[in-house]
């Protein structure tokens, strides 16, 4: 499969079959993330993997957008590893690179046919101390993996797409 129709036929799914998914296929998907860019190669980003039965149970008490899901990722960034800009100190790498590594991981479960779904809905405070997560890492998204149900389909908004010169300027 090309990287276009992957990309196209990737959807946010909020349904989740009961199956587990295959240790060589977290693996593949988390080396997914392993490899992918961050800033200056710091690396500053932790992917922590909520899969035992407590761990899932927890998750979904903190998050209505677990979505039933076997699996899901929970990724943060250490302050102190993430790259900041010399020239505006405001600019810092730690949310982009999280993000990056995720949508490595995304798109590598998709390849597998696994579904995924970008969640923010979740209290970060009491993830923090749910999950025992260390003071100088920051939570930025969960990601419930796994099988998509048969009743699973996309969004009625998810091939709705802005005109590309409102999204693209060309100076």
């Amino acid at each position: 499969m090309d990287f276009m129709t992957l990309a196209k036929e990737r959807y946010s799914v909020r349904d989740y079959k009961d199956t587990p998914i295959e240790e060589e296929k977290l693996q593949k998907i988390l080396e997914a993330g392993r490899i992918a860019p961050t800033a200056k190669n710091n690396q500053a980003y932790r992917v922590y993997v909520l899969k035992s039965e407590a761990a899932v149970a927890k998750i979904r008490e903190l998050s209505r957008c677990a979505f039933n899901a076997p699996i899901v990722l929970l990724f943060t960034y250490n302050k102190d590893e993430e790259w900041f800009n010399t020239k505006e100190e405001d600019y810092r790498s730690g949310q982009e690179d999280a993000s990056i590594v995720a949508t490595h991981m995304m798109l590598q479960a998709q390849e597998l046919e696994i579904g995924s779904c970008w969640v923010n809905v979740f209290p970060p405070s009491e993830v923090i101390e749910a999950f025992d997560i260390p003071a100088n890492e920051r939570p930025v998204l969960l990601m419930p993996i796994g099988y998509p149900s048969d009743k699973s389909v996309p969004s009625e908004r998810h091939t709705l797409y802005r005109d590309m010169e409102e999204l693209v300027k060309v100076l």
